[in-house]
């Protein structure tokens, strides 16, 4: 069985070393760089599972290089950074970003962390060939997003909640249970970054009268008739 690639884009050696030492034991792939614009060619070339991405980068910032890979490649990141406030968070949310871990940090959660997320990510692209018709057109497998005829560039996180908003058409969905559905843990109890997620398809896929607020609620997809 080919194993999961692992990229670390950190500019702390150390903890570069200790990361590498941690993931290959527990079986992984792992390759590395220590600035942004390295990062970006290795995530083209070395075609990783998932990114373990450091905040504070000498070139680039971790923020513009998740947004930059978000935009060319359906890869799951995780965030490594001593900014721990919920402002930090929301924008590293806004940018692609699918999960935080706090520095200094315990090599356990991060094995954790990495493996909750590359099983839900290996759920959502081992599916059978499916095309779900909404204003547009949404394939599964493929984890593509057409509008108009034109491909719409999703994050992982973005896809994966239009994915479930129209595999349940009408029915409401609280913050809380979409977090616990798609996060697999809550963002320190804080349901903005559903808000935020939810915003960003209504921009981006133009379904503001599709994807409503229930408003005390959540929310709900209801397809164009």
């Amino acid at each position: 069985m080919e194993k999961m690639r692992i990229l670390i884009i950190e500019d702390e050696k150390p903890i570069v070393d200790i990361l590498t030492y941690g993931l290959e034991k527990e079986g992984y792939e792992v390759a590395s760089c220590y600035n942004g614009g390295e990062g970006m060619n290795m995530a083209r070339e070395y075609k990783p599972n998932l990114i373990l991405l450091d905040w504070m980068l000498p070139d680039l910032n971790g923020p513009d290089v998740c947004r930059l890979i978000s935009e060319q490649f359906n890869i799951p990141i995780i965030m490594l950074t001593a900014k721990a406030t919920m402002e930090d968070k929301l924008y590293g949310l806004e940018v692609g970003v699918d999960d935080y871990i706090t520095k200094p940090f315990d090599l356990r959660e991060v094995v954790a962390r990495i493996k909750i997320i590359l099983r839900r990510f290996q759920r959502s692209t081992d599916t059978q060939s499916m095309v779900y018709e909404f204003d547009g057109e949404i394939s599964e497998e493929e984890r593509t997003v057409k509008k108009n005829g034109i491909y719409i560039e999703l994050t992982p996180k973005e896809f994966d909640l239009l994915l479930y908003f129209i595999k349940h058409p009408r029915h409401v969905f609280t913050r809380e249970k979409l977090l616990e559905e798609l996060w697999d843990y809550s963002y320190m109890g804080d349901t903005r970054t559903v808000d935020i997620h939810v915003q960003r398809l209504r921009k981006k896929l133009g379904l503001d009268q599709e994807l409503r607020t229930v408003f005390g609620v959540g929310y709900k997809y209801v397809p164009v008739q």
